[in-house]
């Protein structure tokens, strides 16, 4: 009876979650795995998980090597470097207890050149979104006090030749050219009650940007957040009457300067169109049906015209190429979108002037590497041209042949 007794106490125990040793082996496994789960595992098979690299530590590791660093920041080393000196030292931008300037540029610079969101930015840098939020608009805050220092002209006061109208096809026909004019859309994203204005024939809400440049593909002066649906012209001689004092016009006494337009724009005084109804861009020559060479004095200035002209196309085209943000904007402002185009002409102007190569800028520094967009050609300038702008067109078309 004793042992009997013995054995069901036993086999109570048991059922209770008594000291059975195949319980007792189960409940190591169990506490085995339990800790391995806790702690990554220290066992020769189950190396010790390594902390995430942080932010900064990132931006360290594309600095060092010069390839990872112009596709991670779109620009070399050296010019990275310079930018974020000047814009510590001359526009303000701080470090915070979250995050260092340099971390803080380098974050802003990857994410307009991919483009990359919030999202994407948090998982790359462990900085929660709202850190990720105010540090992106310091350093835009940081660039836009830049702009009105780098988008001017070198040479204020017009008074140097550029050595490209020092070439045989455009001396002395285009001696008193300073620059070229035109507009460009870039995409926008605005409340659904605003879209009508802002929506074009290519299916999606833009913005149209007014910008000048000159011959070494720098920006001198923009004007953003048109919508699409207002007419080149109209924004030029807006711009010149709101911004007369900022827009980039030569001296009194050098009034016969001037800046090459497309013909969307009037054949005015300090703008020179070309001839309306003839052949003019530089695909027409290179893959039309006709002969690949002008004939006329009428072709042979739009051919030339074209030609100098064709430099504002390739700093859009550089400008776009570079920084992927213009193509597919975030969710801001509307203001908040100008601010950005503008400030990536201010970048585009940094890295040129800093004089240092790159392929972007090198991709397109021939006149054919890109196709003159020939929207504004299709519209009619909402003005009449100038009879003496007309006559000075003729007199170079006159000299060319």
């Amino acid at each position: 009876m004793s042992s009997c007794s013995d054995t069901k106490e036993s086999s109570g125990d048991i059922a209770d979650g008594g000291t059975d040793t195949k319980d007792d082996d189960d409940d190591f496994i169990v506490l085995y795995l339990a800790l391995q789960c806790i702690d990554g595992g220290s066992g020769m098979n189950n190396p010790r998980t390594i902390p995430p690299e942080t932010g900064i530590q990132w931006v360290e590791r594309q600095l060092q090597d010069s390839d990872d660093c112009y596709d991670m920041f779109r620009m070399r080393r050296t010019v990275f470097r310079c930018l974020h000196e000047t814009l510590v030292n001359d526009y303000g931008l701080t470090s915070s207890k979250e995050v260092c300037s340099k971390e803080a540029l380098g974050m802003f610079l990857w994410m307009c050149g991919a483009p990359q969101y919030v999202r994407q930015a948090k998982n790359k840098f462990h900085q929660s979104k709202e850190t990720i939020s105010r540090k992106f608009g310091e350093v835009l805050q940081s660039i836009n006090r830049m702009t009105t220092d780098i988008i001017k002209p070198k040479d204020s006061q017009f008074t140097i030749v550029h050595a490209k109208l020092l070439e045989d096809r455009f001396w002395p026909h285009f001696k008193d050219c300073i620059g070229a004019i035109d507009g460009s859309h870039i995409p926008v994203i605005v409340p659904l009650f605003e879209q009508p204005k802002y929506f074009g024939r290519h299916g999606y809400a833009s913005q149209n940007i007014m910008a000048v440049c000159d011959f070494d593909t720098r920006f001198t002066f923009v004007v953003s957040g048109w919508p699409r649906s207002v007419h080149d012209t109209q924004i030029l001689m807006d711009t010149l009457v709101t911004y007369k004092d900022q827009f980039p016009r030569a001296p009194e006494d050098m009034l016969s300067k001037y800046y090459l337009v497309d013909s969307g724009y009037p054949n005015r005084k300090g703008f020179l169109a070309p001839y309306k109804g003839q052949r003019y861009h530089v695909s027409e020559w290179q893959h039309g049906r006709y002969s690949h060479q002008p004939t006329g004095s009428k072709e042979m200035f739009n051919y030339a015209h074209s030609s100098l002209r064709n430099v504002i196309e390739r700093s859009f085209g550089v400008l776009k190429m570079k920084w992927h943000i213009l193509l597919n904007m975030p969710k801001y402002s509307v203001k908040k979108q100008s601010k950005i185009i503008i400030a990536m002409m201010a970048l585009h102007n940094f890295i040129r002037d800093s004089a240092i190569h790159d392929a972007d800028f090198e991709n397109y520094s021939n006149e054919d590497s890109v196709e003159d967009s020939q929207s504004s050609m299709n519209n009619s300038s909402v003005l009449r041209d100038d009879s003496d702008m007309g006559a000075f067109r003729n007199s170079i078309a006159i000299a060319l042949m």
